[in-house]
């Protein structure tokens, strides 16, 4: 219920939720916002992607 009003109210920032789970990495997360990082699965794990910046300050 927590993460659902962090996506309601994230406006321009970004957050990150992460919790324990029985799974190879042994953790999940979840993103949202508009930021640069993209969760990925890569063999079953999930690893985080950065997207390229859009922005002159991003360099």
């Amino acid at each position: 219920m927590i993460w659902e009003q962090v996506e309601t109210y994230i406006e321009d920032g970004d957050a990150i939720i992460a919790w324990a789970i029985p799974n190879d990495g042994g953790y999940d997360f979840d993103t949202c916002g508009l930021n640069r990082r993209v969760p990925v699965d890569l063999d079953g794990l999930k690893l985080v992607q950065f997207m390229p910046s859009t922005d002159d300050e991003g360099r």
